[in-house]
């Protein structure tokens, strides 16, 4: 890599934290949003496979991205969209910058951006206003985020969203007895597993998506909770989470007593 395409190290000690977008040059669009420090900048735009990805993140579509740009003749453009960044802030400012590009390759969302993410005015005033989700729990359940629910009280699209499908362990995933959907913050959904099975076209033929390809990953089948276990831990219109210990920051799986 040519050093007119590195920091010299006098730079780096300036810049120190920085978050920085990747663009691809065929039409100008944002694909990847990262933080950093020194020349994280560079090794990613020039797609080096080796460079350390935080532990949930996969590097299968902003490589794909990269290779089809460097097909093309082309290279990866680049900007640090803010420096100097104290490590305090650097997680939420990466977020906010996340939030601000629909459509990038990064796997997660930004440090807590489901639950101070975006929102409209409506959301905000649940998010603040409806009854507290109980603080210890007496059953073994699991809280999964699902924030790509566009009506939250259709409770067949929760069931199916929260149900399909979740790198997470089968084994430790059938000790729950109530999987939970959380939007934003607040359980909007409360659902009894009844069978945990890998994500197939064949377990799931009335998932249209489930082509097999997420096979590695799980999904279940089962039922709305019964409606005492729906009002304790959903009630009429949600209920917001304010346990840290059970929020969701970056991984959108949170299990409670199993």
């Amino acid at each position: 890599m040519s050093s007119n395409h590195r920091f010299p190290e006098e730079v780096c000690q300036k810049l120190s934290n920085y978050v920085y977008r990747l663009i691809d040059p065929r039409n100008g669009e944002t694909f990847y949003v990262g933080k950093g420090r020194n020349n994280r900048v560079f090794d990613h735009a020039a797609g080096l496979s080796d460079v350390a990805e935080d532990d949930d993140q996969r590097l299968g579509p902003k490589l794909d991205r990269i290779r089809a740009i460097k097909n093309a003749g082309l290279d990866v453009l680049h900007v640090i969209h803010r420096h100097e960044i104290p490590d305090s802030a650097i997680f939420e400012v990466e977020a906010a910058i996340i939030d601000a590009y629909p459509g990038l390759t990064n796997i997660q969302g930004g440090h807590a951006s489901s639950d101070k993410g975006p929102m409209n005015h409506l959301e905000l005033i649940d998010k603040y206003s409806l009854p507290e989700f109980p603080s210890n729990p007496e059953h073994r359940l699991i809280l999964i985020n699902v924030n790509k629910l566009e009506e939250r009280f259709d409770r067949r699209a929760i069931y199916n969203l929260v149900r399909y499908c979740w790198r997470i362990s089968k084994l430790r995933a059938e000790k729950a007895e109530y999987v939970l959907a959380v939007v934003r913050g607040v359980v909007v959904g409360a659902f009894r597993p009844q069978r945990w099975m890998a994500a197939t076209s064949e377990n799931f033929p009335d998932i249209a998506y489930a082509d097999g390809t997420e096979a590695h990953r799980v999904g279940f089948i089962g039922q709305e909770a019964p409606p005492e276990i729906w009002d304790l831990y959903v009630g009429d219109r949600g209920k917001r989470v304010t346990d840290d210990r059970l929020r969701h920051v970056q991984n959108p799986i949170r299990f409670w007593n199993c």
